[in-house]
This record gives structure tokens, sequence and C-alpha cells, in this order.
């Protein structure tokens, strides 16, 4: 193969009420209104669909090698996953190539969503900006009938316009694209002092 098999790569974790989320809601959402900005229909890599029997590092390694941009949904558990940070860092490693996300080029091919929290966030997901889906974040089907389901699919909408200009803007593949074989291990905080003595 010798270019692009998928034009997103979502990257996120399995913990926590984020996937309910992605695949309740805005995976959906974003491929409605992807296919209203480009045509033919983009290609999304997202691991549900992956088949038995297939291992998982092999599959997710050469999917991510093939797509143009790495959509991450961000959440709490996300820096803590050892499979998202390999994503992660296989995407930077490419844009380090590139000479992306730098002082003289900005842009990247990391795009982040921001599902949740900040504050534990490591240091590359603070200095990128993301899409803020804070408080449009609700996991259960019912969230389709809230109030604040108009706002969130206007906000999808949104994502899904300009992600269709970043596209057609992705440098052509190579088949030297940097992956990390092996994701580094996720250094567990040390448990917190007790606030009262016994």
């Amino acid at each position: 193969m010798s270019d692009y098999k998928y034009d997103l790569f979502i990257s996120y974790s399995r913990h926590g009420s984020a996937p309910k989320w992605l695949l309740n809601h805005f995976y959906p959402k974003l491929e409605e209104y992807l296919v209203d900005e480009i045509y033919p229909s983009p290609k999304i890599f997202i691991d549900k669909g992956m088949s038995r029997g297939v291992a998982w590092s092999p599959e997710l390694k050469r999917a991510l090698r093939y797509s143009k941009i790495m959509v991450a949904v961000l959440s709490a558990p996300y820096f803590g996953s050892n499979w998202c940070m390999a994503e992660w860092d296989s995407m930077a490693a490419r844009e380090k190539m590139l000479g992306l996300a730098s002082d003289d080029r900005p842009q990247g091919l990391i795009y982040p969503i921001r599902y949740s929290d900040s504050v534990d966030f490591e240091n590359e997901g603070r200095l990128r900006s993301w899409w803020d889906f804070k408080g449009l974040d609700g996991a259960d089907r019912a969230f389709h009938g809230s109030k604040d389901w108009h706002a969130f699919q206007l906000k999808v909408r949104d994502c899904a316009r300009d992600l269709a200009e970043l596209l057609r803007q992705v440098p052509p593949w190579r088949p030297d694209w940097p992956i990390i074989e092996e994701p580094n291990p996720v250094l567990t905080p040390s448990p917190p002092m007790p606030r009262f003595d016994p």
C-alpha cells in the first residue's frame, strides 16, 4: 500500500464514560457532518470495528500509519493509557519529522477533543488547543433529548468543517512514518497522604 487508507484515526481511552459518549454521540455526528463537507465519504478508523482474533497492537499501528489525522478524545484516563500514549507519541513523532506543531508551523496532525478534565493532562495535551466539549458530554442516549443537544450538534458540525479543511492540507503519505512500537509505561501517582491523624 502506498497511500493513506484512513482520513481520521480516533484515539480514546476505554475507561470512564468517554467511550460511551464517543460511540453514542460524537462519532456518529462527526461522520454525518463530514459527509456534508467531503465527497467521497471520509474513512474513519475507530477500533470498535476490528475483526475478532486480530492482535490489537499490529492492527492499531497499521491503521495509525495509514491515517492522515489523529482525533484524540481527551479525558482524565487518556494520558494514563499506555496505548493512547503510544498513539499520541507516534503521531507527535510524525509531526516532528515534518516540522509541524512547531513555532514556525503550529498546525499539527493531532486534533484534540476535550471530553473532560484537563488538570491531569500531560504537558503535550495542555500545550495544544482543543475543541472543548466539557459540559456537552452526556454519555447516555437521553442526551439526544437534552437542552444541550442542539449546542452539541452545532459544535460537532463546526469541528467537521475544520477537519475537512485540514484534511485538504495533509502532507503526502510516506512509508517511513514513525510508529512507537511499545507504549512507554505509565507511572501511577503515589497515593495521597492522609489528611487527618488516626
